[in-house]
């Protein structure tokens, strides 16, 4: 059997990619910026896509970092990070609610001040599920180019703007108890077996369907094996780090064949409804940390109306409570799943403006 090797030109565009978001990383990190891996990455490569250049980062290679970044989070998993589980049940409830009202303010913002027509306001509302809102966008007749800018935008302005805002008022502090335990030749055995049952977690996750499966079911192997004491080794540093660099490309990679023309149009709208999701957002963090008595930083990256993934990987830069962030993420995914396909059949039959002209005008 020939495997076929991909083009030159392919993989210069990765390797320029790569390069890119190591850079911004490193340079953030350096500055001692919270979270600057991944924060630093994204700016970067989201700077370059915005400049023309050919950014992108192989699907494969994404997916062995959602691996690697779950088998991180997994190991900072002990009984002690599911103290304060009883108050979950309340937090979650209205996280499920904050969710339901971020849609319905956001969308509401969207129609009367920007003029979008209510599909793709709705669309452009949803608080994370971008493939899923996408996928609807171009089968019921969505204005994806506007959707997928200002669902983008977002997510960029929570990867760099949470970090450091927590840092501002002081709110960065581990949560959770960094990952523990021996990392070298002597535990090279303990080391495979986490990686091999990790990744066949993962891979059931995934052929499960279940949200997030890589990155979750890594993190459920992961946290098995460490919670139960069974295994104490943990992945160098340097893997977590490679891992959150790629996956910083990968988000700054979404702005490719954007153009600052394209951006700039749609950049009223994009901020605007960024707002208008963190003011609901902050509303419903200030309950639950004001009646709840949980870290405010774990309820604030809980709560932020991004995409899990992207949400996970500032967990584990961040040093938060995985369990916590996990469990809420996921139900917010199981909330905007259903809300926004049943919103987006419901009004299908309504045509769709062209509201790009409009925003670029």
């Amino acid at each position: 059997m020939v495997f076929a090797l991909p083009p030159r030109r392919a993989v210069l565009d990765v390797a320029e990619t790569l390069a890119i978001a190591l850079c911004g990383g490193v340079t953030f990190a350096w500055l001692g910026l919270p979270a600057g891996l991944v924060s630093g990455s994204v700016l970067a490569v989201a700077a370059a896509a915005l400049c023309g250049r050919p950014v992108k980062v192989p699907l494969g290679l994404a997916r062995i970092c959602y691996v690697i970044v779950g088998i991180l989070l997994g190991a900072v998993v002990t009984p002690q990070t599911l103290r304060g589980v009883t108050a979950w049940p309340t937090s979650i409830a209205l996280l499920m609610l904050a969710a339901v009202v971020m849609m319905l303010a956001t969308s509401r913002y969207l129609r009367v001040v920007h003029r979008w027509d209510p599909l793709s306001a709705l669309l452009g509302a949803s608080p994370g599920s971008l493939a899923q809102v996408i996928s609807l966008s171009t089968e019921l007749g969505g204005d994806l180019r506007a959707i997928a800018i200002v669902q983008t935008v977002r997510i960029l302005l929570l990867v760099v703007g949470l970090p450091n805002g927590l840092a501002l008022f002081g709110l960065v502090v581990p949560a959770v108890a960094a990952a523990r335990g021996p990392a070298g030749i002597a535990v090279l055995g303990e080391m495979a077996l986490l990686v091999a049952a990790a990744t066949a977690c993962a891979l059931i996750f995934q052929r499960l369907r279940f949200p997030g499966g890589l990155l979750f079911g890594a993190m459920a192997g992961s946290a098995t094996l460490h919670g139960t004491g069974f295994i104490h080794a943990v992945l160098p540093w340097w893997t977590g780090a490679s891992a959150v660099i790629v996956l910083g490309g990968v988000v700054g990679s979404r702005f490719a064949n954007t153009t600052p023309r394209m951006l700039v149009g749609f950049l009223g709208a994009a901020f605007g409804s960024f707002a208008v999701s963190m003011a609901v957002a902050t509303f419903f963090m200030l309950i639950v940390t004001r009646f709840l008595s949980l870290p405010t930083a774990n309820v604030v990256i809980a709560f932020a109306p991004g995409a899990q993934d992207t949400m996970m990987v500032l967990a584990l830069a961040l040093h938060l409570d995985p369990v916590y962030v996990g469990a809420h993420h996921l139900a917010r995914f199981l909330v905007v799943t259903f809300a926004v396909a049943l919103g987006a059949r419901r009004i299908a039959g309504t045509k769709p403006r062209h509201i790009g002209s409009r925003e670029q005008a």
